[in-house]
Formats: structure tokens, sequence, C-alpha cells
């Protein structure tokens, strides 16, 4: 700290004459000869201020100190620090204990400090004076602030006893510090003291110069002197390179007639400082002028004009020579507001309006004006303009606000009190702080002029105003420094370039600033009665919304979704009752949970830069402090395809934030449920979806994040650059996993693993173009015009994270720069001509480098080819369902149904007898597809297995998504669904063949039967291969199409799942209209009734290993079965007809209770009883035919059974949903109709009858009955 001081001398003489040559040098004036009396004068005054402490009686001269000018502290003191010549050591650290613990104190220099006080910081007059002070020598001047100001102290030298220099606070700043002078300065020549008037000045007082202002066409008198008592003083106004202020004068004994003053001459703003409310002051030479808005008169100053104190016996009242009449001397009516806040009674509040002193303990924001009182209170300036004292306030500092407003409950997540002034109100200061300035991060002093522009141009409240600026300061938070600069963030806006802080403010303003806003005027803030100003009435805020980091949202999300995870829930009863364990647990492996943007209290605002990432093939929003996958669609269902948006700022309202859980869990049954002790694992995947409509994209000016390559740069940057591109069509885009590479030359010494990556095939529209300016040259010719174009490009390591982008039918450009070395022209290029993917008919193979860019071409781009289509490519119904063609590729677009997690059925063939329990997991996902030659569309499944796992994100039920190039495949007999026989069905779930008519002719009662692992519904026979239903024990033929996943399939998310789920009714129909018609509808509803029942079956099963439970112990008896849980399980056949044709339901579980018309208890009595057999079997031969029983039959509970099954509480009407046992991807051909005959009394009649309709009961009311007849009809 030394630096900026030469070294003491060490004796007297040495001493003076360093003072000496200091003073000829920084305080004579300059070509001037010594002034030996200066000289005097100066040591003198030090002489006397160094001795006024007391302790240093024995130095009559202050040795230790040295003489510092105003350009030794700009230039070389580069710390804050003070220096107190009158002060001894006790009297210093009496001040610093002044600082709480922990502050730093400022450091004492042994410094002394002489200079001019001066207004002007020039030495030319014509320069404007703007109310500053400075202190100024031959070496410069320097700003200063001082607590008490006289106005006979300009422009006279001085020596400043106690004083702190504080260097400019802000990094990288011209700023030159300022002075804070402690005290009174000691005048180094005694000042003169101006003798009062000969004669007392004529003067008028408040009450007849407000006379005079009303009625001055009734007097010549154009200039007056007024005095009075100082009752208020605006702030110091700034408008447009103009400062002001008003004054308001009243009368001196009483209150009574006030009148205004403005001071609007440079040279006056210094009385500003001077001016103290409760004071008498004599303004001399007044005059009249008009205001610029109201255009009313106001009493305003010249240059002229003097400002002294008002001293008895040196003014005397002036006579006017009018008259006025009593009704002149009343005081003018005063305005009233014309604001009518009745219909805002209880939601608007008012301030009030106060003098406050107090301390400030800590700085909120610097630039935005906020500071905190007494630690109790916030402060906020920015109503005010105020630069040069913002700049003194820290902590420690002393202020008093007078005429100050008072906001309590402001709202916008401030919970303090908050103090504000507007222009009528002025802040001053009372004391400087002895503490160092606080180190403020660049977000906090940055950006003022934006704030202003918040206050001033936005017309903010305050209750608004706050909460911008915490948002802000939040905003900053996430994105500086690492994706653009706090300064470029918060820097001033200008014509055509907006700030970009304001950019992702501004469009919610529209509907939280009210209507109608007026616009700030001074004049009226400060003169209108009643008052009245922005700060004057307020409406506590709620909090608009936020902006928060994607980790915090990823974290909200889960949260939430796992505090609504409840098993119970997801599976309610009766459903859950009969689920075995392994059916509980997939049920809950897998579901999803989607929360749009307004679920959020206060709402969430997603703002990132759009990254591509290399690591996932994905997209992603990200901020400093995470990433977020993201899927942002167009409206016209087309994703986004422009990779030039990589790096812009991404700014959404209405988005969805999905959570995938996946859970895996060992509930032995549907008890078991509440207990989490259950669930060994669970796991989310969290990710947003956003229409691009409802997203602001700002371009962000630097790039983003240094562990991605460089995504914002452009291809072509600034200044000369070589670079070479090409034109291509892409046709297919290929599946992104991890696929197997040969090793290129030279990395011989990494061992070869599978790598990310994805293949795209294409055709070259045209030859390299090279890199001229900002453009491209015409292409260069090929050396064969005829040779085919088609291009395989390979995609990996790095370049993956152009995946999000390419798209089938979409022309793009592949830019590589550097060297003009040809780099497309190559076949083979970058390692790959040993690879077999030459085999296939491309004329070139090429890796994608990671250096190289992609762009989306433009139609200008290729003037000569023709137009190409847009459309997605879609099979029609006959290539989907059709037996032609049973390994084909098929590409359609859907509506997800259904996902839930099962064993694929690729694996099955890849598994070796003794090895089940190696099979993974995959996804199958059942589909509506969308064909417009089809009034109900059939349902598919598709299934995704390992190497495509996880499934990419967006695949959801409800979403509409594209499907290219999907294996087509059909469960054929006795080929694919061959199953190792390690993998026994228990005999509970055996279809028994003198049961059930329908059952596989070549069962016995021994027959083995084996579950199908890919899907859930699946039974193969062990004889024949005959495919049954798991669930129903029913075949289902033989020709089932499904499809699979593999690496060439592509997927397009179109639409996402619709917030709101409203499931159509299912249509009404009569059941011949399913005997009509290539594709009825696969659920419905019909009115019809139970002719007889066919079976009935009722089951208590092993819940982990589903054998056969009499009286709840599992049959099997097996050390392996750990499960001491049962569960039942019941399914009933029904006949019913509607009058137009005959159908089999079969009901299961819950519904087979309310098929035979049973309340829940007594059902589950039922139920109880059939707990000891384990299971009771009947089946009817038909209408009075005898009852088949495996049961004991003369056991009460059959009798009961049988009998119930042929009452009238049976065979009755029912309202039937139902849905068709055949699926609609069962391309077996269907049974023909068949000849039978029937008796009409003695008259045999041969007939064709179609075969009976199979159904399966998805629920079963009583009919509505009909309305009873009206009384009055009755009657006549």
């Amino acid at each position: 700290m030394a630096a900026c001081r030469a070294q003491p001398p060490t004796s007297e003489q040495a001493w003076l004459e360093a003072a000496q040559t200091f003073i000829q040098e920084t305080l004579c004036p300059a070509g001037k000869e010594v002034d030996k009396e200066l000289t005097r004068s100066v040591i003198a005054c030090v002489k006397e201020t160094w001795l006024s402490q007391g302790e240093n009686q024995d130095l009559t001269l202050p040795f230790s100190y040295s003489f510092v000018s105003v350009q030794s502290l700009k230039t070389h003191q580069r710390l804050p620090c003070c220096s107190h010549l009158s002060w001894s050591q006790s009297a210093y650290q009496a001040w610093t204990r002044g600082g709480r613990p922990g502050d730093g104190v400022l450091p004492r220099e042994q410094l002394i400090l002489l200079g001019t006080l001066v207004d002007l910081l020039g030495d030319s007059e014509q320069e404007c004076r703007s109310g500053s002070l400075y202190v100024r020598d031959n070496t410069g001047t320097l700003d200063c602030e001082l607590i008490d100001l006289d106005l006979s102290w300009l422009g006279h030298l001085f020596l400043f006893p106690s004083w702190s220099y504080l260097p400019s606070a802000k990094r990288n700043s011209l700023g030159e510090g300022h002075l804070e002078l402690w005290g009174t300065p000691v005048p180094v020549f005694p000042l003169t003291v101006s003798p009062g008037p000969l004669i007392p000045i004529p003067v008028l007082y408040p009450e007849k110069a407000s006379h005079l202002l009303r009625y001055r066409k009734k007097s010549s008198i154009k200039e007056i002197n007024l005095a009075g008592k100082l009752v208020h003083l605006s702030a110091l106004i700034i408008t447009q390179n103009k400062r002001y202020f008003i004054m308001t004068l009243g009368e001196l004994a009483q209150a009574g007639s006030q009148v205004s003053i403005i001071v609007q001459i440079p040279a006056q703003m210094v009385w500003h400082r001077v001016l103290r409310p409760g004071r008498a002051y004599v303004l001399t030479k007044l005059q009249v002028t008009k205001t610029r808005i109201h255009l009313s008169c106001i009493w305003t100053t010249i240059p002229s004009s003097t400002l002294k104190p008002l001293r008895p016996g040196y003014v005397q009242e002036l006579e006017l020579d009018l008259e006025f009449s009593k009704a002149d001397l009343k005081p003018p009516p005063q305005p009233t507001s014309s604001k009518d806040s009745r219909g805002q009674e209880g939601l608007v509040r008012a301030s009030k309006v106060l003098h406050y002193l107090g301390t400030v303990t800590a700085v909120l924001h610097e630039s935005a004006g906020l500071y905190i009182l007494d630690g109790q209170l916030i402060l906020c300036l920015a109503y005010q303009k105020i630069h040069g004292l913002r700049r003194v306030i820290r902590p420690g500092v002393c202020l008093e606000l007078r005429d100050v407003h008072l906001l309590q409950a402001v709202g916008g997540a401030t919970t303090k009190p908050v103090l504000a002034l507007c222009l009528h109100g002025t802040v001053r200061l009372q004391g400087f702080s002895c503490l160092k300035p606080l180190t403020l991060p660049s977000s906090k002093v940055y950006g003022a002029s934006l704030y202003e522009q918040l206050v001033w141009k936005c017309q903010l409240g305050l209750p608004l105003y706050l909460w911008a600026a915490k948002t802000l300061e939040d905003l900053i938070y996430k994105l500086c420094p690492h994706v653009l600069r706090c300064h470029q963030f918060l820097k001033q806006p200008s014509p055509g370039k907006p700030s970009l802080g304001l950019q992702l403010l501004a469009p919610s303003w529209d509907v939280l600033i009210p209507p109608g806003s007026p616009m700030r005027h001074a004049y009226s803030e400060i003169l209108e009665e009643p008052h009245n100003c922005p700060l004057q009435k307020y409406t506590p805020l709620q909090t608009p919304y936020s902006f928060p980091t994607m980790l915090a949202l990823a974290e909200e999300g889960q949260h939430r979704a796992w505090a609504t995870f409840d098993p119970k829930a997801m599976l309610p009863l009766p459903e859950a009752s009969h689920l075995t364990s392994c059916q509980l647990n997939r049920h809950l492996a897998w579901s999803w949970v989607c929360l749009p943007s307004c679920v959020f209290q206060p709402a969430q605002v997603l703002l990132g830069v759009l990254v591509a990432s290399s690591r996932k093939g994905c997209l992603e929003l990200r901020d400093l402090r995470g990433s977020l996958p993201c899927i942002p669609l167009t409206e016209s269902s087309q994703p986004l395809i422009d990779p030039n948006l990589v790096g812009c700022l991404v700014r959404v309202e209405k988005f969805q934030l999905v959570v995938e859980r996946e859970v895996r869990s060992s509930f032995p049954s549907w008890e078991e449920m509440g207990m989490a002790r259950f669930i060994q694992k669970k796991q989310a995947r969290v990710y947003v979806q956003f229409y691009l409509a409802d997203a602001l994209i700002l371009p962000v000016p630097r790039p983003t994040f240094g562990s991605e390559p460089s995504q914002t740069a452009s291809s072509c940057p600034e200044g000369p650059h070589l670079g070479q591109s090409r034109l291509f069509l892409l046709s297919h885009k290929e599946a992104l996993m991890k696929r197997n590479f040969c090793l290129l030359p030279g990395d011989s010494s990494q061992p070869a693993k599978p790598t990310l990556s994805f293949h795209v095939s294409g055709t070259w529209l045209c030859g390299t173009q090279r890199k001229e300016g900002s453009g491209w040259s015409p292409p260069e010719s090929l050396a064969v015009e005829s040779k085919d174009q088609k291009v395989f490009l390979i995609f990996l390591g790095s370049s993956v994270r152009w995946f999000p982008f390419l798209y089938p039918n979409q022309v793009y450009r592949l830019v590589a720069s550097g060297p003009s070395t040809p780099v497309f022209e190559t076949e083979g290029s970058a390692g790959t001509s040993r690879r077999p993917l030459e085999l296939a008919d491309c004329g070139s193979c090429l890796t994608v480098q990671e250096e190289w860019t992609l762009e989306l071409g433009s139609s200008q781009d290729i003037p000569n080819v023709l137009e190409v289509p847009r459309t997605l490519p879609e099979s029609s119904l006959a290539q989907l369902l059709g037996d032609n063609s049973p390994d084909s590729l098929v590409s359609f677009s859907a509506e997800i149904l259904s996902r839930i997690l099962c064993e694929p059925p690729l694996a099955l063939r890849r598994m070796k007898p003794g090895n089940a329990g190696a099979i993974k997991t995959g996804v199958k996902l059942t589909v509506a597809l969308e064909m417009d030659d089809c009034e109900y569309p059939p349902h598919l499944d598709i299934y995704i297995e390992d190497p495509q796992l996880p499934p990419q994100i967006g695949l959801l039920p409800g979403a509409r998504v594209h499907f290219s190039q999907l294996e087509k495949r059909i469960s054929r007999t006795g080929s694919h669904y061959v199953v190792p026989a390690v993998l026994q069905l228990p005999v509970s779930l055996r279809p028994a063949s003198n049961l059930q008519a329908s059952s596989c002719h070549c069962l016995s009662p021994d027959a083995e039967y084996y579950a199908q692992l890919c899907c859930d519904w699946l039974l193969v026979c062990a004889c024949c291969s005959l495919c049954f239903d798991r669930a129903l024990d029913m075949p289902l033929g033989s020709n089932i199409v499904y499809c699979c996943f593999r690496s060439s399939t592509s997927v397009q998310v179109l639409s996402f799942p619709p917030e709101t789920k409203a499931s159509a009714p299912l249509p009404h129909i009569y059941l011949a209209e399913l005997l009509q018609g290539d594709r009825p509808p696969f659920q419905a509803t019909t009115s019809c009734h139970i002719v007889y029942v066919l079976s009935l079956q009722i089951l208590w099963v092993c819940a982990h290993c589903t054998s056969i439970c009499p009286q709840g112990k599992c049959s099997r008896r097996d050390p392996s079965c750990p499960s001491q849980r049962a569960v039942s399980q019941a399914n009933i056949r029904l006949l019913v007809e509607d009058g137009t044709a005959e159908a089999t339901v079969i009901c299961r579980n819950h519904l087979v209770a309310r098929a035979l018309g049973l309340s829940p208890s007594e059902w589950s009595s039922i139920l109880e009883h059939a707990r000891g057999p384990g299971r009771v079997a009947l089946q009817f031969t038909g209408l009075g035919g005898q009852t088949e029983s495996a049961s004991k039959t003369h056991e009460p509970l059959t009798l009961l059974l049988r009998t119930l099954c042929t009452s009238p509480f049976v065979l009755r009407p029912v309202k039937l949903s139902f849905a068709l046992e055949r699926r609609p991807t069962d391309i077996s051909p269907r049974e023909p109709s068949r000849l039978q005959q029937f008796q009409c009394g003695e008259l045999p009649l041969l007939t064709r009858v179609n075969p009976r309709l199979r159904l399966v009961c998805l629920s079963l009311q009583e009919p509505e009955l009909p309305n009873p007849p009206q009384a009055s009809a009755a009657s006549s």
C-alpha cells in the first residue's frame, strides 16, 4: 500500500524539504515562482492538525507521514485505505471496533492529502457542472464525497485530516476510484466571512409568493427574492443530459402556504448537497417558468441567483402593490386522485411515507440498487438515478431517508419490508463506513443500465422489479460464465439489439404488467398533491414463474414421480388380487409420469442451451448445473432438423416433463404391495418434450461448453478459411446402437469394443463445393457423370451428436474444414476400405470425422434437383397383415396404446436349454395403426430387445410415432414358438381337454405345457405347438403378426401424449356386425342375453409357481418355491345372443361374480369355500344337458354353483363390453360357415350357420330399465 508515497524522511529538515518540493510541484500554480507563504501556511496547517490529537506533543511534525498527490492515489493505490492525521491510535482502534467481526476494516496509511475542493471536473468554466464534488491539485482531479458542505468552501485549498480512498471496484474498469472525506476539511488559508448586506434584502414569504404566482398578470414584478423554511427537497433528477431538482419552502413560524422552486442551472446543482430540510434559506432573483408536462407555472432560478442561509436582520418582507380579496387568499383546491380502486379493494395496498435513519448491513445487489438496512429492511434505490452515492454505500454506511415509502408483504419471494425512494424523496449520507468494500460477483456489479431500463422504460412496479432482479440473478447463476459472460448477458440494450436478459423476461410481461400503467413524469411525481408515484400503491405479487436449473428440475420431477408411485394405486383391487407374483412385478416394472408445466407452482420456465450430446446421441438442454434430454417438435409433427440451432438459448414456458420409472420388485402377492422392502431397485429417466412454436430461441454470442465439441461455431468462421462441402439426400437412417467395428490403423493398442454409432444411406446431389468467402463455389464436375452417386455414411465417436438432426427425405450439407485435398470422392475413405460395408450398393463409404460439421441444405443449393418428397414411407394394410411376405420390412405410423416389459421373442432363438434365466428383459409396445381406409385401426405388437435397449425417449402411451423398417414376423406353428422343456407350465394353467371343447385335440390330462416367454398371453402345446392364450386358456391360432426392432429400424416421434386423457366410448353394435367386413371393431359394447353357461372354473394357485394350492398350500412341494401365498383365479364361459348372432364370452376373475350376479361379499365367500379343494370346475353340455365336473358333484359348493348357473339370476339380459378373442393381427383363415340341421315340428331344416363369435368380457352391467309410464298416461 505504501507504493503510492515516497519513503518518509528520517529528519525534520529532510521532511520539510520533501514537503516544500511536494507543495511546489502539486499545489503551486504552474509556471509561478516558489510561494513561500503557501509553503508556510501548509506546514502550519499540518502541524496544527497533527498536534490537535493531544498525544504527539513530543513530535511537532508528523515525520512518519508523507504527502500524496491525486495522481499518485489514482496510479499506485490499488487497495482501499484510509488516513487519519488528527486521530490518535486509540481513536483509530475505537473507530475500527465499529465494524462487525470478520469484516475487513480499512487499513490505515500515513498519508497527507491536500487539494482544492471544486464542483467542476475540468478547468474550463464552460464545462457542465453535475453537482459532483472533486479534489483537485496540479496532478489531477479525483471524485469525492462529503457529508456536510458549505458553499463557501468551493475553490479553496484544504487539508483533509481524515479520509479514505476506494479504487474502482469493477474489473477491467477505467474508473479511478473516489475519496470519502471524513469530518470537516481544514482550510490552508482562513476563509473570508462575507459580511451581511448593507440593507436588508427585500423578500417574499411562501404565502404571498404563491399568490403572486397565481395572479402574476396583475403585478409588474418579474423577479423576486424568496425566504422560507425548507420543508421538502426532491431527488436530483437526471434526464437526457439535463439535471434539476425541486425544493419547497414553507412559512417560518407555522405550517401554512408552501411554494416550490425548480433549480436547473448546472452551476447550482451543488446546492442539492448543501440544502437541509428544516433550515431557513433565502433565494434571490427568482423568475416564473412553465413546467414542460403540465404547463403550470413555477418559480425558477437564473444563473445570477444565489442561495444564502436566512439570518435575522438580513431580510425585509416586500410589500406587494396588489389587493387580494378573501376568495383570492384562500388556498387553491387540492386535486383528488381520479383512480377508482374499489374494484380492487383487498388487493391493492397503500404504502406509508416516513423518514428513516439507518445503517447499511448488507449489499443485496449493487447494480439493482438493493441493500439491507439494520438487518431487517430492504432498501431500494432503483426508482432514483443515484449513481455517485451508490459507490459509497456498503455495510457500515449511515443513511438518512426522507419521504421514503414503506411497503410490506410485497411478495415475489421477498419476505422483508421494503423501503423505496421515489423522486419525491431524498437520501442523504450521514456517516461513512470503516469497512473495505465487498468483493461482489460480476452479476451484482454489471448491468446497472439494464436495471434502470426495467424501472424507467418497462415501468415495473416494486414487487415485479424485485422479482425481476432476483430472476436475472438466477439466470446468471444458470448460464454464466461458460455459456456467456456476465457483462454480455447484462449489457446495455441498443436499438435493434435488445438485452438478452430482457428478452428472457419480457415474453410474460404483457400479463404481469397491468394494462394502462401510466408513464412516470418527474414533475408530476414531485409536485402533484396528493402524492402519486409507482410506489404509492402496490399489489402483493405471487411469484409468476422461475427458471430452475436443469438439475433442480430433474430432481423435482423425480421427487414428484416417486411420491406418486403407489403399487396399490397402479394395480387397484380387484384386478391385483388375482395376479401372480410374476404378473404383479411385471406390471410394476415400468411406468411413467407426465408433468405438464402447468402443474408447477410457481410456474417453471425451461431455459438452457440446446446441445447435441455425443455420449447419448440425443438433444439436451444444458446449463451450468446439469443437462436434460429433450424432444423438440414443430407443430406439423416434424422433428428439429436444423443443426444451426445447436448452441442457441431455448426458453420454453409450455412443456412436458416426463419421468420414466423402472422398478425391480419381488412382491409375493397383492397383499404385500404396501411394503417397500420388496422393492430392490428404483431408477428413473427424465426428459422434456415441447413444441418449437412454444419456444423462444435466441442465439448465443459464443460457444457453450468445453466438454462437448464446439457446436456453435459456424462451419465458415470469419477470416480466410479453407473448406469443402457436398450436398446429399438422406434416404434412410439406421438405429443408434452399439456396434462392432474393425480397428483403424494405429489403434491396435486399444482392445476392440462395441461403439455407439449409426449409419445413414443417401445420394450425392452434386460434386464437391469449395469455400468462397461466405458462400460456396459451383459444384465440381464428377469424374464419371453417369456413375451411381449412392453414399453410405458412418457416424461414430463425437459425430454421433448429429443423430437427432438426420431424417429421411431431407437434404444436408456435409462440411469438412482444412486442406483442399478431396475427402468426399475417395471411395472407402477414412479407413473403411477393408470393411464389408463396401459390399453394399454404394458408390462411396465414408466415416464422418469428428471435426466435420453438418448443415441443413436449402432449395437454393439444389436448383437442378427435382422436388424432394417429404412424406414418410407407409406400408399398406395388406403389406402389414398379409401372409405373402412374412419377413419383410414395414413402415407405418401408429399411436402407442401400452408399453410393458417382457422377454423378447428373438431371445428364445439364442437361449440354450438350462440357461433360461439369462434372457434379458425387452420392451413390448402395443400400437394402433393409423390407416386412412380403416375405420377401426388394428392393434399390433412391437418388440424391442438388446442392443436397441433402452428405447429412445418419447415412446410413451398416447404418443404418435412413425416406425421405419421394422421387421414383420408371423408366429407360425412348429417353427417360431419352440420352447425348451425346462420352462414347463404348471398343471393349474393346463386347459383340460375334457372341459374345453376348443382345446387342442392332442391334449391328454397329463399333457405338459410350456410358457412362451415373449409375451404374457401365449402358451405352446408341447405336442403340436399350437398357440394358446395363457390368460384365457384358449387357442389363438397359429398365424399372428408382430414386429421387431432391428439395426435398420428408425423411429420418429410425431406428437406427444395429450395432457388430458379423454378416452372415447366404445361403439355400441349388434353382434352380427362383427361378421361383416374385414376389419370389425376390436372392442365394442352390445346389449344381449345370456343363454346358458358353458363352463366355470375356480382355482387357487401358488403366487410364485402357479401350481394348484389345496388348503392354501402349494401342491408342488418343491423347496425352490419360496412362496406361501395363494391367489384365486376364475373364469366362466357364457353363450350370449342379441337376436342377430350368438357368441361365446369368457369372463375372468372379478367379472365372474358380475356374470353370476353375486355381490362382492357373496363372491368372497364362494372363493373361500373353493380354497379347500384348490380347484372347482364345471362344464355344461348345453341347454337342459348334464353337467360334467372335475370336482365332486355332491359337494355343497358344486351343487350351489350348478344351480346358480342354470338360474334366472344368471340367464338374464346384460350390457356387455367386450374385445374380440381373435386378435386383429391374427391372419389365419377364418372358420367357414357350416351346415346345420334344425327341427321345426316334424319338418327338418338344413341351413348354413356362421361360426360362433368368441369374445372376451371387459365389463358386464345390468341393462338400463325403461322409464316407468307417467301416472296420467296410466289413468287414461
